[in-house]
């Protein structure tokens, strides 16, 4: 993977872009989203992917051909291929760093502006599962986010839109307040721990710059919420999964969510 360009100043005039969950490097779940979403909703141009990203970029590419599909903007998550990753990011601090003809990482935090609406991106989360995985070959340190990354998204001021790989603390999506209080997979109480922690740095950015909206992937669970005052949270599925794609709506911030059947039927109308 190797840097084709770097930019630090998006202003898109896109009035709805797609949201897509953890993708987990699955190409065939790729190729069901670049035949999906241009036939439910030919005006969009633009993906907002939410981390666990790890794809070839250039396999990405030909996935999207030929299709609507201009650009797509990671925000970067826990199982991504960190040590490529990282000095492409560092090689110019604050600046998207472009992979492919239409993929780009964004940086940690970054700002983006679409639609006339400012969004913050703060790409990261703790690997709950990292137990199994070997330092250096699946798990890299770098996935973690950072009390300087924190502060930083908390300097740039308020954002009517978040982009999250990792779920707040305190959520108010019941779905993944039930993950997190039954622990389905087993996971050790030391990973645990890493997990609330870093959920804890989102909660300090989300309740600094107080966006209308935070979406985020990670704990592979479709739902949504709102907090007392108003705030909303979506917690997206990963690939395959039902509410692994949303259409946002950039002036009312709203989500139109597809089923998988419905997907699936729109990609594939002869199958």
């Amino acid at each position: 993977m190797k840097a084709l360009e770097y930019a630090s100043d998006f202003d898109m005039p896109d009035r709805r872009v797609a949201v897509c969950g953890d993708w987990h490097g699955n190409v065939g779940w790729t190729r069901t989203l670049a035949r999906a979403i241009p036939a439910l909703a030919p005006d969009v141009t633009t993906i907002l992917q939410l981390g666990d990203w790890w794809i070839d970029p250039e396999v990405v590419d030909e996935v999207f051909s030929d299709t609507s599909i201009s650009r797509i903007f990671v925000t970067l998550g826990n199982h991504e291929p960190w040590d490529q990753v990282t000095p492409l990011l560092d090689a110019n601090a604050g600046s998207a760093v472009r992979v492919s003809e239409i993929t780009w990482l964004l940086p940690r935090p970054g700002r983006l502006t679409i639609g006339g609406r400012t969004v913050l991106s703060l790409g990261g989360a703790a690997s709950v599962d990292r137990l199994w995985r070997i330092e250096g070959a699946g798990w890299w340190r770098d996935e973690a986010i950072t009390d300087v990354q924190v502060a930083e998204a908390i300097a740039g001021g308020p954002a009517d839109l978040m982009l999250t790989h990792e779920s707040p603390a305190r959520t108010p999506v019941r779905a993944v307040r039930e993950v997190l209080r039954t622990n389905p997979m087993g996971f050790p109480n030391e990973r645990l721990a890493e997990s609330m922690a870093s959920r804890d740095r989102v909660k300090q950015v989300w309740d600094a710059v107080r966006p209308e909206l935070l979406m985020h992937g990670h704990m592979h669970v479709a739902g949504g919420g709102a907090t007392d005052d108003g705030r909303r949270v979506a917690s997206f599925g990963r690939d395959t999964m039902q509410g692994s794609l949303a259409f946002l709506d950039l002036q009312t911030l709203r989500l139109e969510v597809p089923t998988v059947q419905q997907m699936r039927k729109a990609a594939f109308p002869d199958g």
